[in-house]
């Protein structure tokens, strides 16, 4: 029996995240999952950015410099870039939540770790499809970003981001998590118009405009939310836990399994009234297991 490492479950395991690919290529030889951003059978490479001009918005860390737009620039005096796009492109943001809260699991893994898990998962299944992918990773620590790219190379590039990331937020320490609605508004500023988001995360600490950040970031682009869930809130037995956060706030849990449902449900049905997808990803289990709900999570119909 091979001793599993001191740190599994609690820290990003880089080699494992590569490995899924060949999950999500197993789900796709098993099913009807087209391979083309084109409908028909054949899949081309395409080189490029497009040349159809999509907007003009601020400057975000991972912009090509050659993209700023000199007269928007000029007036404002806050550097902005030009955005192209092909209307057969796609463009799939990740968006990571590392924040203190998310540092926690009590079987398997932290809730950073299973979304980091899930995340390279869409990852995958995007890049099989064609599409660009990015990657932005939030927490107590100055956002991670990854610049959109295509194939395989992207996703070697966003798991990097991903595990100096998670490193970030382990070395940050105790801290009280920033609002959540702060990193949908830098996604929302990071995305071309008609790109789609996947946010990881176990939703606490929106913010108190969430909502209306979610129903605006509607408007541009598409909005899927993994709600990562830890067993203890959905398995524990009936009554009532006394806790002690890390920064020194206490309360109450009331444990049994309808409360730990009632309230997944309730922020998958939130979300879907603001148009959004949101399925529910038990942190306790293992990624392998997970692509029958990453299909949920992007429509599939299968």
């Amino acid at each position: 029996m091979v001793a599993q490492p001191m740190t599994a479950g609690t820290d990003v395991d880089t080699e494992a995240l590569l490995m899924l690919r060949h999950v999500v290529a197993a789900h796709r030889r098993a099913g009807v999952e087209r391979t083309a951003a084109l409908p028909g059978p054949i899949t081309t490479k395409r080189r490029g950015r497009g040349s159809e001009p999509d907007e003009i918005r601020p400057w975000t860390h991972g912009d090509d410099i050659r993209h700023i737009d000199r007269n928007t620039t000029a007036r404002t005096g806050v550097p902005h870039v030009r955005t192209f796009r092909d209307e057969r492109e796609q463009t799939t943001l990740l968006l990571a939540d590392f924040r203190p809260s998310m540092l926690f699991g009590t079987r398997r893994a932290f809730r950073s770790v299973a979304a980091a898990e899930i995340l390279a998962l869409a990852g995958w299944r995007a890049v099989g499809l064609g599409a660009r992918v990015a990657l932005i990773a939030v927490g107590a620590f100055e956002p991670v970003f990854v610049r959109a790219a295509t194939g395989d190379r992207a996703m070697t590039a966003v798991i990097g981001g991903l595990r100096r990331a998670h490193a970030a937020a382990l070395a940050a320490g105790p801290a009280t998590d920033p609002p959540l609605e702060d990193a949908l508004s830098l996604a929302a500023r990071s995305l071309p118009r008609g790109g789609t988001v996947v946010l990881a995360s176990a939703l606490d600490a929106p913010g108190a405009t969430f909502d209306d950040t979610a129903a605006t970031l509607r408007r541009r682009i598409d909005l899927v939310v993994a709600v990562v869930g830890d067993a203890f809130p959905r398995a524990a037995p009936i009554g009532v836990y006394p806790f002690l956060t890390t920064t020194g706030a206490r309360g109450v849990h009331h444990g049994g399994r309808e409360a730990g449902d009632a309230a997944a449900a309730e922020w998958i049905g939130r979300l879907m009234r603001l148009g959004s997808r949101a399925v529910l990803f038990p942190a306790e289990e293992a990624p392998e297991t997970q692509m029958r709900a990453i299909g949920e999570l992007h429509g599939d119909r299968r």
